[in-house]
């Protein structure tokens, strides 16, 4: 089949042309966000590119909103509508002070070793922690250092930047940003070294993952 171009008759006008109405539907179904590439084979190989641009523009007052994160396209809630659709948990897990310097670590130095990991936070880091971050589907094996041992090197996931509503990871808030937003305590060593403004303290900790998710 032989798609129109996107924009012959456009979503602004009385009816979306066939294209955009396939794409549309095609990222409706999908089980996980797309990349463009994705989408094209899906349709037997059709330029999206105006069709994504169409109904992105079309989404963008209403109360989905069709968006890309880390090259990947999905339909999400309106940031200002999230509200009425979230509900309330008996039990609210988080990530150990461990799981998220770790995670910071990696989206912030990606691709990192382990050792380089623990050389940050100043401090060795358990197995579960990384098993946790991976198994939220946020980082992966990114494959391993060509030095003597081949350590196995972490780095983020597209799943890692649609949760945090990251384009990419030049969208990473920068120092001053997290401490004026109150995010540099307990962690502010983690987080300034990071940046490179500091050195880390060598500390004891807990590194039991039982409480993570």
């Amino acid at each position: 089949m032989l798609w129109p171009l996107a924009g012959a008759a456009t979503m602004s006008g009385e009816v979306p042309d066939d294209l955009v109405r396939a794409v549309e539907a095609t990222l409706f179904a999908a089980q996980e966000p797309l990349t463009r590439e994705e989408i094209s084979r899906h349709l037997r190989g059709a330029d999206v590119r105006g069709a994504l641009d169409e109904l992105a523009r079309h989404y963008a007052g209403r109360g989905v909103h069709l968006v890309e994160r880390g090259g990947r396209w999905h339909f999400q809630t309106a940031p200002d509508l999230a509200h009425l659709l979230r509900r309330e948990k008996d039990e609210v897990r988080r990530l150990s002070r461990a799981a998220t310097e770790a995670l910071a670590i990696i989206a912030y130095h990606e691709p990192v070793s382990r050792a380089e990991i623990e050389a940050i936070r100043g401090v060795q880091t358990a197995r579960g922690t990384l098993d946790v971050l991976m198994e939220a589907g946020w980082v992966r094996v990114a494959g391993r250092r060509e030095v003597p041992g081949r350590p196995t090197l972490y780095a983020t996931t597209p799943a890692f930047l649609t949760h945090f509503g990251l384009g990419s990871r030049a969208d990473l808030p920068g120092i001053g940003e997290l401490r004026a937003a109150g995010l540099l305590d307990p962690v502010d060593e983690a987080y300034a070294v990071l940046m490179g403004s500091d050195e880390p303290e060598t500390r004891e900790e807990d590194e039991q993952e039982a409480g993570s998710a």
